[in-house]
């Protein structure tokens, strides 16, 4: 029996949108982690009646399927059937699969367990069980600013030096957002290693503020610049970031960009 989907069900012939279709890594943004049955429930329901198109990704990236999701309920999920046969069995043999979504500029982005096939009003659809968590995030909130090399920012990190007194380092941000920030500082500077956390960091915010925010480290590598200069590179996410600390970081990013493309319109 041949794999054709219904109408509702086929796929665009266009490709995802690659902006909107980058994976996220959940452990950046655990505070736009939905946890409850019930939110997860009506962000799934709302992609179902705007129709959305929902990208998913499987073998390590290296597949994707795209679907619609046509039910969801306390039962379950039901999706289309994608255009591709090929794409449609390879879904079925793999038991982790990622999925991205957007709606009204904010992503959505879930982990399914396995999806198995099932007949639906007499045409074949899928079936998952509910996902554990879903992402909900804004632009805003996970748009990632560089710093201008004109105007970087500054990090002061409170160290406990041997002796056990209070210290600090300094270290320069090259990237900023909601969800944490790039730090550079010369190899031997940074006592960063991955999972290690520092309390009270405070970046201070030209004309909006001061960020004092747990920094927890996710990543630590070695860059080296034209110059030949050699530089390590911590990228951190921010732990627990209170409401009013992320409000100043929006502000700006939002300044920020707002003066670029002044200087960019010949306006400043």
């Amino acid at each position: 029996m041949s794999e054709t989907p219904s109408p509702a069900g086929a796929e665009p012939e266009t490709e995802p949108d690659k902006k909107n279709s980058a994976l996220l890594e959940p452990s950046d943004y655990n505070q736009f982690l939905l946890h409850s049955r019930t939110e997860i429930l009506a962000v799934l329901r709302s992609l179902g009646e705007h129709v959305s198109q929902i990208t998913i990704f499987f073998n390590e990236g290296k597949d994707l399927l795209l679907t619609s999701l046509i039910s969801a309920d306390n039962d379950g999920l039901m999706f289309d059937f994608g255009a591709s046969a090929e794409m449609n069995r390879k879904a079925q043999e793999v038991d982790k699969l990622f999925c991205i979504a957007s709606l009204d500029k904010v992503k959505i982005q879930f982990i399914l367990r396995g999806l198995t096939r099932v007949e639906y009003q007499g045409r074949p659809a899928f079936r998952a069980e509910l996902p554990d968590t879903v992402l909900r995030l804004q632009r805003r909130e996970y748009y990632r600013l560089t710093m201008p090399v004109t105007r970087p920012l500054n990090c002061m990190i409170p160290l406990p030096d041997k002796d056990g007194q209070a210290d600090s380092i300094t270290v320069h941000v090259v990237d900023i957002s909601g969800g944490g920030a790039a730090l550079v500082a010369p190899p031997d500077y940074i006592p960063f290693e991955t999972d290690s956390e520092f309390t009270n960091c405070r970046i201070d915010l030209p004309e909006i503020g001061t960020v004092v925010a747990t920094l927890r480290v996710k990543s630590v590598f070695e860059i080296t610049l034209r110059s030949g200069t050699v530089l390590k590179r911590s990228g951190c996410e921010f732990v627990k970031m209170p409401g009013p600390m992320q409000t100043l970081i929006q502000r700006y990013i939002i300044k920020v960009e707002r003066e670029r493309k002044a200087r960019e319109s010949g306006l400043a």
